[in-house]
């Protein structure tokens, strides 16, 4: 039997994004513990930022993924726990550093128009051999996503309102407008961030300020 580390499995789950900013959720401080038992199965103790994310339960099936990746694993748990609650401390020095050097030199955000902006998916869809799927731009840099992300990708035809696209997201996520609301605006924006949409007459200039 392979002898499965600790370590093994933090660095598989470095590659498993945060769905809301362009960082890892070891990065992120989301992971709060890792126990690999004898026969190889593995606990883990996780968090997300808020506890109104739609998309909890698919980074929760991304992140066992990941821990799968690692040889020799048997059983995957993880725990989602909320004590103590996830704050921006959490995040690795480098992270911080990410989030900051994203923020520099930008004085003035262009937020996304939400009654008139017509949002275009761009880019293409990669499915990898394990089954995951990865969403490339025009410069193909690649951007681990998961199936609730890539649906809404394909709703945004350049036809629906970003109000149409909440209904929309609501529906698939079974939560309430108000409830969805500000993921898709962090969606929106972090799709154009990564050039996977466009936003015909909206300004060009990245909002990075990732506020929770």
């Amino acid at each position: 039997m392979s002898n499965v580390t600790a370590q093994a499995i933090e660095d598989s789950l470095k590659q498993c994004m945060d769905p809301e900013v362009p960082l890892n959720i070891v990065e992120m401080g989301l992971i709060y513990g890792i126990d690999v038992a004898d026969n190889n199965d593995v606990n883990i103790k996780m968090t997300m930022t808020t506890q109104g994310c739609p998309l909890h339960e698919t980074l929760v099936q991304d992140a066992t993924r990941y821990v799968k990746r690692v040889p020799g694993v048997n059983n995957v748990n993880i725990d989602i726990v909320w004590d103590p609650p996830w704050s921006m401390d959490k995040m690795s020095e480098e992270a911080k550093t990410k989030i900051k050097n994203m923020g520099a030199g930008i004085s003035t955000p262009a937020p996304i128009n939400y009654e008139t902006a017509l949002p275009q998916g761009v880019g293409k869809l990669v499915k990898q051999d394990d089954g995951s799927m990865v969403l490339a731009n025009e410069h193909d840099q690649g951007f681990m996503v998961n199936q609730a992300i890539v649906d809404f990708w394909k709703s945004c035809n350049g036809q629906r309102k970003v109000t149409e696209l909440v209904g929309m997201f609501a529906q698939q996520t079974g939560l309430q407008r108000n409830q969805v609301e500000k993921e898709v605006m962090q969606l929106l924006q972090q799709l154009r961030d990564g050039g996977l949409i466009v936003i015909p007459d909206q300004p060009a200039t990245p909002n990075v300020e990732f506020k929770k």
